[in-house]
């Protein structure tokens, strides 16, 4: 295990006792410009797990978020996915990248030694698969995390991040979640005002996530040879269900958890689904379309409309219906409302970006003591997106307490570069039983 000459004790000591940035962050919100921490001499060391580009944008975002933070230690699977990832990051903040070679970790135990080589913050973007492991591992060992989303891609991984966002809390430490709207100015603005009564009792939700592929999956011929089973999914991440969730999980959470913030985080009481592959994957088992219907207490539903198929209509956008209103949030524009009293979102101030705004949060709340936690709310709104894929897949109606407790485990127990991994089929509406 590598040391720091700081002792981490003595840090962690100092993050749990300190309150420099006052009492406006008793509740997260966001204010113009960074929510910098007063000078000190108390280096906040930041560890990155997965280094992609999401992973790489989350460090840049981190190394910003506060005046007194450096990266200290990179982990991932590959070597050249890490070193082009540290390229980048030492271009774009020079003063504040700090990642010695003998903090570079590479392999499957990758996340283990970033963890362990003296860091306070952890930041995870691994694919999804892995999350629940890292996540655990990190609150194990006392790290304050930014988990990106989703969490987890089967309901044995969902169980162990609720354990996790629980022992967190225990333990005092900041948890915040990748579901980077839930941190956009305009809409916690726009669900203050649902969450108000604006529109009356919310009766039926329609959320749209359609757009082209993401990433297609190689022809077998094109897998270069020697290269094992597990390199190859790896690669090629996003194709398969037990590392990305499908991309109804991966990609359409972030209109999932839109819902579920709108529903005030309630728990749906059961998904039916339709969905299938239109488009040939090659060895890839994710659908490239999903339609989701999430019934609610008093009748209510939610309706989630999914495609990933080129040369289609594409549209993100939510539609809410009231009692007393409409809402809508456009794609990327101004959210508005149509109700007893018109409203349209207008900026004021400067203008703050929520990918950014997530990490002011996390290092905010960690320099004040007074912490984040996501978990609960994020967990949730993974284990939705898995309940409407498990829908889709069986063609059944899945409750929330059958997608929570089911046993279908897709992420190997324990994986190393040589194993065997065979491909699970593409699931068949009718014929794949709920597990």
């Amino acid at each position: 295990m590598n040391t720091n000459s700081n002792p981490v004790s003595s840090r962690r000591e100092f993050l749990k006792t300190t309150a420099v940035v006052g009492t406006a962050l008793a509740a997260p919100a966001i204010l113009p410009g960074n929510l910098f921490a007063k000078a000190n001499s108390d280096t906040l060391r930041v560890g990155l797990i997965g280094c992609g580009g999401r992973g790489s944008g989350a460090a840049d975002q981190a190394l910003k978020a506060d005046n007194n933070v450096i990266l200290v230690a990179m982990g991932d699977a590959f070597e050249e996915q890490l070193q082009k990832s540290l390229q980048s990051l030492q271009k774009s903040q020079p003063d504040k990248v700090k990642v010695t070679p003998d903090k570079c970790f590479v392999g499957l135990d990758a996340y283990q030694k970033v963890i362990d080589s003296g860091v306070d913050v952890v930041l995870l973007a691994t694919p999804p698969g892995f999350r629940p492991m890292h996540l655990k591992a990190a609150i194990n060992a006392g790290k304050h995390v930014f988990c990106e989303k989703p969490m987890a891609t089967d309901a044995p991984g969902v169980r162990s991040v609720f354990e996790s966002a629980k022992a967190a809390k225990e333990k005092d430490l900041s948890l915040v979640a990748g579901f980077c709207w839930r941190r956009d100015v305009p809409r916690r603005e726009f669900y203050r005002r649902i969450h108000d009564g604006a529109i009356g009792d919310i009766r039926a939700i329609y959320a749209t996530y359609y757009t082209g592929p993401v990433k297609p999956m190689p022809a077998a011929g094109e897998r270069p040879s020697g290269m094992g089973d597990l390199e190859w999914q790896m690669r090629n991440w996003y194709n398969f269900v037990w590392l990305s969730g499908d991309g109804y999980v991966e990609q359409c959470c972030h209109s999932v958890d839109k819902v579920a913030w709108g529903m005030k985080d309630i728990k749906p009481l059961k998904a039916v689904a339709v969905g299938g592959r239109q488009t040939p994957n090659n060895e890839g088992n994710i659908f490239d379309h999903m339609f989701v219907v999430y019934e609610y207490p008093n009748d209510v539903r939610a309706f989630v409309g999914q495609r990933q198929v080129g040369n289609t209509y594409s549209e993100n956008s939510d539609y809410l219906m009231g009692s007393d209103g409409i809402a809508k949030i456009p794609g990327w524009q101004a959210p508005h409302i149509k109700g007893k009293v018109n409203w349209r979102y207008q900026e004021e101030g400067a203008k703050t970006d929520m990918y950014q705004n997530e990490h002011d949060e996390l290092f905010a709340s960690i320099r004040s003591g007074k912490h984040i936690n996501d978990g609960q709310w994020m967990t949730q709104s993974t284990l939705m997106g898995i309940m409407g894929r498990m829908a889709a897949y069986t063609g059944t109606e899945v409750t929330w307490e059958q997608a929570l407790n089911s046993q279908d485990k897709l992420v190997p127990e324990h994986i190393d570069w040589k194993m065997k991994l065979e491909i699970a089929p593409m699931a068949m509406p009718g014929m794949t039983r709920l597990a």
